[in-house]
Parts: C-alpha cells; sequence; structure tokens
C-alpha cells in the first residue's frame, strides 16, 4: 500500500485574490487546470446541496510536483466559519520557512496580510535559533513564518 500526502486546502471568500497573495508572497505556482466543480458527485461528497466550488491549486515553495495548497471557494458558504481563532480545535496555520522573516513579513503585510503576534527569537541548544512570527493572510488564516540558523 502507498500512501502520500496531496494537498491542504483553504476555504476562501475570493479564491483568486487569496492564491494572487500565495503567488506574490511565497512564490508558489498555480497547477492549471483552475477548478469548477458541481454537479450531484460533489454534492454527495461535500455533503452540501446545490454547492459550486472554484479555485486552484499551488505549488508550495520548494516543491514542483506537490504537495499543493489548495484554495477553494464555495458556494454556497458558511458564514459562521472564522479562521482567526489560532487556538481553536482543527487545523491551526500553515507554515513557512524563509532566509529572512523580516523581509517576508514586510512582504506579506504590503500585499494585504498582517502580523498576528510579536516576531521573536528562542534559541534552543540542540537546534538553533529560532526566528518565528505568525501572521494572518488577507482572509484571517493563520500563516506561521519561520527561519532557523545553527
Amino acid at each position: 500500500m502507498s500512501i502520500k500526502y496531496a494537498h491542504t486546502n483553504i476555504v476562501a471568500k475570493d479564491w483568486r485574490s487569496l492564491s494572487d497573495f500565495y503567488i506574490k508572497v511565497f512564490d508558489c505556482k498555480p497547477v492549471f487546470p483552475e477548478r469548477d466543480l458541481s454537479g450531484k458527485w460533489i454534492e454527495k461528497v461535500t455533503n452540501i446541496d446545490h454547492v459550486n466550488i472554484k479555485g486552484i491549486h499551488l505549488t508550495l515553495p520548494g516543491y514542483e510536483a506537490g504537495p499543493t495548497l489548495e484554495i477553494f471557494e464555495y458556494n454556497p458558504e458558511n458564514p459562521e466559519r472564522h479562521p482567526s481563532d489560532i487556538s481553536r480545535q482543527g487545523f491551526g496555520h500553515i507554515a513557512f520557512v524563509v532566509d529572512n522573516v523580516e523581509e517576508v513579513l514586510d512582504k506579506f503585510i504590503e500585499y494585504g496580510g498582517k502580523k498576528y503576534g510579536a516576531l521573536q527569537e528562542k534559541e534552543f541548544t540542540s537546534l538553533g535559533v529560532l526566528t518565528v512570527v505568525y501572521a494572518e493572510d488577507p482572509e484571517g488564516n493563520i500563516i506561521e513564518i519561520q527561519n532557523w540558523k545553527k
């Protein structure tokens, strides 16, 4: 039996705008075709009547053939779900390792994101120095931006 990680999904209010953010800030690349999913089969998969899902997969930095970041917009949507509570149960955040945390954070903010917490450095005896910050993308999803130095 073969098992392979495929993707992480973000449900977006505006999939085009959010995917453009990840392309500009983290150099993700679109994996075509764009998705436009509807019909009985997807209604049965999602358990949502009359659902239409639009979006795209993006390659993640450092990978060419997956795993991907799947950014989908649902119609109808569930407005009760808000992603910015970092301590809620379930998926909490995705993380990117970068060369310069401050530089990427500045770019992150330039394209519509915002800082969630304080940028910190912490030395771990056996691992090195971690520079890290949590931030929110334009739709409130939590992103960890980090760097490790030995």
